[in-house]
């Protein structure tokens, strides 16, 4: 190895044998000038995580967990609160660092652009004896991970299942599941939450017990009842907040107003899965062409053209997340698409497993494979900044599986681990 490579791999050092060979490769075609260039780029990639390991900083990671003695379905919480992991990037082992103390179910955890502060929404209903969650914010101190709480306030609607930042940073977006509402919470300059500056109760028919799209001999059934707002997230440009409801069949789109913090219709205003299927989470691809929708119930994936100029959603496909010859019940939980948006990754609960999809040039998916979660009920699952391991949140198995990913092809290794957590249900990692 020439001197120049050797360097390179002390600045940045790969995270896999591909990209060290790709690195490796990629150095010995260049000229001694464009070396250096190559040098100073590969070093900017390592600084930000994306296909090498951070220099000289530990990979961190919280788990949000449910913890109180009344959890999800009726089941008891056995979680402690907000976990702190330590990730070791050479072979995806998690070590815990700390764990900061909750009773609150804080079962959904999202980051703030800059890196600076956390969010948790907080799975109750009972908030000050009102009929509402929490949502909570803390800083977060960059060199140990180390969280401080800074304030706590209402979700403005019962159990509140996902969270998400606005791009700019400014507001956080709450999905109330119980209580079928969605609200914007400001963010004050030193990350605190203020009270809400809008609330929208979802209405609308309600799907059917039954969903259309379930593989045979389904008995999934839950949430369609009454309106259950399940995840709200901005487009990648902060344009347009996009909300799915579960009990609705519907992902409503909205435009909003970074200055006042309120959400107004779009047009269309929204798009309707088929009944009683219950959309329940959602991604972008990272190229903002493609939409991607998973149903809880129907235990499907359908692909949308996303107009980012109107904000609107143009269906083109539907696949099944399940085996051709799947016969029973399956509940879908998260969705995922890698950072160089060539695969998207499904969880199946009951089923358990992380299903993989190719994606083509059209945004379309193809099923690939799928590999068993070795643990039950899958709530959801991260990948780390680096894109080399996929962790799963297998909640009723108190414990977080690890898994290698083939960035040539998608798929998925057991990596031997287990980590210990209880009632895990969400990881995001401090990159």
């Amino acid at each position: 190895m020439s001197k120049v490579c050797h360097l390179s791999f002390i600045r940045g050092v790969p995270s896999d044998e591909d990209q060290a060979e790709d690195l490796l490769m990629q150095c010995h075609r260049l000229g001694k000038s464009s070396r250096r260039e190559f040098l100073r780029g590969a070093a900017a990639i390592a600084l930000t995580g994306r296909g090498f390991m951070s220099l000289g900083r530990p990979v961190l990671a919280y788990v949000g967990t449910y913890s109180s003695p009344q959890g999800p379905e009726g089941a008891i919480g056995r979680g402690q609160g907000i976990y702190l992991f330590e990730m070791n990037a050479a072979t995806g082992a998690l070590r815990q660092r700390d764990v900061f103390p909750s009773d609150s179910n804080p079962s959904w955890l999202a980051l703030n652009p800059s890196r600076t502060h956390l969010y948790s929404a907080n799975e109750i209903s009972n908030y000050k004896r009102t009929n509402a969650g929490s949502i909570s914010a803390y800083s977060i101190d960059r060199p140990t991970g180390r969280l401080t709480i800074l304030n706590t306030v209402s979700s403005e609607g019962a159990g509140p299942a996902h969270l998400s930042v606005h791009p700019s940073g400014k507001h956080v977006f709450v999905a109330n599941y119980h209580g079928g509402t969605v609200a914007v919470l400001p963010v004050r300059p030193n990350g605190e939450l203020g009270v809400a500056t809008d609330v929208i109760h979802n209405s609308g028919t309600i799907g059917s017990i039954r969903a259309t799209s379930a593989p045979p001999g389904s008995f999934a059934i839950s949430g369609h009842d009454k309106p259950h707002a399940h995840m709200i997230q901005a487009d990648p440009a902060g344009k347009f907040v996009l909300a799915s409801d579960l009990g609705l069949d519907q992902i409503f789109i909205w435009k909003f107003d970074v200055e006042t913090g309120k959400l107004s219709q779009a047009n269309p205003a929204s798009v309707t899965l088929p009944p009683g299927d219950g959309p329940r989470h959602f991604a972008f691809h990272p190229s903002g062409q493609w939409f991607y929708s998973l149903q809880e119930e129907g235990s499907t994936l359908v692909t949308y053209d996303y107009d980012a100029e109107m904000g609107k959603l143009t269906a083109k496909q539907t696949v099944s997340t399940l085996p051709k010859d799947f016969k029973g019940t399956n509940f879908t939980s998260e969705v995922m698409i890698s950072s160089n948006g060539r695969f998207l990754y499904a969880a199946n609960r009951l089923h358990d497993t992380i299903a993989w999809f190719s994606i083509d040039d059209d945004g379309r998916l193809a099923f690939a494979a799928e590999e068993w979660t070795r643990g039950d009920y899958p709530r959801s699952f991260s990948i780390d900044p680096a894109g080399n391991y996929l962790y799963s949140c297998n909640q009723r198995a108190d414990g977080i599986t690890t898994y290698r990913i083939n960035r040539k092809t998608g798929a998925l290794s057991f990596a031997g681990q287990y980590t210990a957590v209880g009632t895990p249900a969400i990881m995001v990692f401090l990159a």
